[in-house]
This record gives C-alpha cells, sequence and structure tokens, in this order.
C-alpha cells in the first residue's frame, strides 16, 4: 500500500509539473502582443557569427536588416577567410547600403569557445552600449530590434530568445523542432514566467556595461557554453535574464537521426555541466517516467489500463494548447514526433554522463578546469 502510494503521489507530481508549465505558456501567450517600445530607442549594435552556410543562410542573415534605424549597425564576423559564407555576406552587405553594416574576418582567442573567439572583432569594433549576438541560423522578425529593446526592464542585465524550430523537412528535423519548440522552449518560457529566466546562446542582448563590469566577453568562456556562463554573470551581478515573449524562428530544412542526436546530446552536456543539480531532475520532465508508473499501477490492479491512453491525450494535449498558441508547427505528424522525443529524452539524459566535452563544428570543447585554491 505504502509503493501504491508513493508512485501515484510521484505521478500526480509529475502530471501536475508539465500541466502547469503548459499553463504558464499559454497564459504568458494570452490575447494580442503589447505595443512595442518607440522607435527612437538607443542604438543597437547586432553581432552576427557566421560558421559555413546554414540552411536558408540568405534568408537569415538578410533578416538582421529588417527593421533597423539609421544608428544601428550590422557586424559579420567570420572566422576563417575561406569561409564559403563569406560571398553571402558581401552581396547582403551591398544589397542595404542604407545600413551601416561590415564583415569582420578572422579571430581574437579568448577562450576556449571558438565562437566567442570569432564575436570578439564585432564586440570590440561595436560603436553601442547595446549589443546583440544572434546566431547566424535565426530568422529575425522585422520588429526584432523594438521586441528585443520592449523585453528590457529596470532589473534586466540580459534579454534571450530560444529558437522555434520552423520549416523542419522530414521526421528527424520534426524530432528536433519537437525538443525545441514544445519542450526546450515550453520550459525556458515557463521559468521565465516564473521570474526565473535563463539564457539561450542564439540571441543575447546585452548592455555593454554588464559583461564589461564582469570581465568582458572572455566571462562567457568561463563555462562549457555561452550561455550558461551569460546566466551566471547576470544572476551574479543581482540582475533577471529575460526572454522575449514569443521567441524567434530557426527554419531547419533537413536533419537526419546522428545529426539530432549529437545536437542534444551536446546540449545536454552543457546542462549538466552548467546546472548539475538541475540536470539531475530533467527525467521528471519527460513522458517516460509518468508512463512507467501508470502503467505499473495499471499492472497492480489499481487504476483501469483505459487510463493509459487517457493520460497520453492529456499529457499530447496539453502540448498541442501550447503550439497552438504559440502558432508553432501542430500537425499530427507533429504530435508523432514529440513521442520519438520522448523516447530520446533519456537515454540522451544517460548519455550526457558518458563523457564531459564534446566535439562542436570540428572544435573539441572541454569544461574549463576548476580554479585551484591556495
Amino acid at each position: 500500500m505504502t509503493l501504491t502510494v508513493l508512485l501515484a503521489g510521484f505521478f500526480c507530481a509529475v502530471v501536475g509539473l508539465h500541466a502547469v508549465s503548459c499553463a504558464l505558456v499559454v497564459w504568458r501567450l494570452r490575447g494580442s502582443d503589447p505595443s512595442q517600445v518607440a522607435a527612437n530607442h538607443p542604438p543597437l549594435s547586432v553581432i552576427r557569427p557566421v560558421c559555413g552556410l546554414d540552411p536558408y543562410l540568405d534568408e537569415t542573415l538578410a533578416s538582421s536588416f529588417s527593421d533597423l534605424a539609421g544608428a544601428c549597425e550590422v557586424i559579420f564576423c567570420v572566422a576563417q577567410p575561406d569561409d564559403p559564407a563569406i560571398p553571402v555576406i558581401r552581396r547582403l552587405i551591398a544589397a542595404h547600403p542604407e545600413a551601416a553594416a561590415q564583415l569582420l574576418i578572422g579571430i581574437d582567442v579568448i577562450s576556449g569557445n571558438p565562437k566567442l573567439n570569432n564575436v570578439a572583432k564585432g564586440w570590440a569594433a561595436a560603436r553601442h552600449d547595446a549589443i546583440v549576438i544572434i546566431d547566424s541560423n535565426v530568422l529575425l522578425p522585422r520588429d526584432y530590434v523594438q521586441t528585443l529593446f520592449a523585453s528590457w526592464r529596470p532589473d534586466t542585465g540580459l534579454v534571450t530568445s530560444p529558437p522555434v524550430g520552423i520549416r523542419a523537412e522530414g521526421l528527424w528535423a520534426k524530432v528536433e523542432s519537437a525538443f525545441l519548440n514544445t519542450y526546450q522552449d515550453r520550459w525556458q518560457m515557463a521559468s521565465d514566467q516564473l521570474g526565473n529566466g535563463f539564457a539561450q546562446g542564439k540571441v543575447l542582448f546585452w548592455r555593454r556595461h554588464v559583461l564589461e563590469a564582469a570581465g568582458g566577453l572572455a566571462a562567457l568562456g568561463r563555462d562549457l557554453a555561452e550561455d550558461v556562463a551569460s546566466t551566471k554573470v547576470v544572476r551574479a551581478a543581482g540582475l533577471k535574464v529575460r526572454v522575449v515573449r514569443r521567441p524567434f524562428p530557426q527554419p531547419l530544412g533537413r536533419r537526419s537521426f546522428g545529426e539530432v542526436w549529437s545536437r542534444q546530446l551536446r546540449w545536454a552536456r552543457v546542462r549538466r555541466d552548467g546546472f548539475p543539480a538541475l540536470f539531475a531532475l530533467e527525467p521528471l520532465t519527460g513522458l517516460v517516467p509518468p508512463l512507467a508508473t501508470l502503467i505499473a499501477l495499471a499492472l497492480a490492479g489499481v487504476v483501469s489500463t483505459l487510463v493509459v491512453p487517457l493520460f497520453l491525450g492529456f499529457w499530447y494535449g496539453a502540448e498541442w494548447l501550447v503550439a497552438r498558441q504559440a502558432d508553432w508547427p501542430a500537425t499530427l505528424a507533429d504530435v508523432g514526433a514529440w513521442l520519438v522525443r520522448d523516447v530520446l529524452l533519456l537515454a540522451i539524459w544517460l548519455g550526457a554522463f558518458a563523457a564531459k566535452g564534446f566535439v562542436w563544428r570540428g572544435n573539441a570543447m572541454q569544461p574549463p578546469p576548476m580554479p585551484t585554491t591556495h
């Protein structure tokens, strides 16, 4: 009887957590979008690190120019002089003579993170106090500048946006979208709704003085990924990370199983290294533990087996409501991808313990060594 009570309590707690996270995001997105700040916002420096030809690169980089005031600038950063993205960037700069845009090529080694080493020259060249670093595969809405400034509050140290997977072609791209949207984005938005936002490296909108007070851009190399370090820097300053109300999209194109697995495993190791206590609880955010518990209760005769399909309908119905409210992909094929994602979640969590580092774009990434004490 005691075990049955414990299992039932565990099931209710996990399902309740899932329901609350979904409800928070639906509540967050209810109604019409709030009016944005006036057009006379402070000038902004937009830094876009580029490496290779991502899907839809022309379109995603062109979106940098969508809604810039004359005082804003765009800085494209490329590490290698033979990068195939360089002709694309030069074409876009030539097509937007009205914008203050430039291409910077080279590496300034400030950390073990190749992305930061690529961004460093752009950060040094940026003319303004407001600086946003945006990955090359993010498709920015026309009002992204106003959205970033509208998300800033007096207690803000950083504004961020996780990626929303769109234009997923094929099963594994849809699974990638399932990881991004109704799982990772949902939890990030729900946490932000409770005042506990955390950074995502796709979009990092800083006020220069906040990061410089912590040691500058090199401070973001203290952890395995710059988003974990950004969260720690902001919280150490007594400030908050804010997530934009509606995250910015990322067109995915096609994905293979290997690409999805390696990317999710990489992010899992980043979370394990950066926030180990929270990472230890991650299995409780997936379908497998409550489903296994419910099946055990059904086999023991505590509940009817008919409860299992009802539970699955409730679990994915809540996610479907989130996707519909957010205007994210929510077809029957997407729901099937959510199920595949949930099967993989526990395997990825376990796989994160197999090694500490990972390989990213040909670069071996390892957690920085622990500081020595004397």
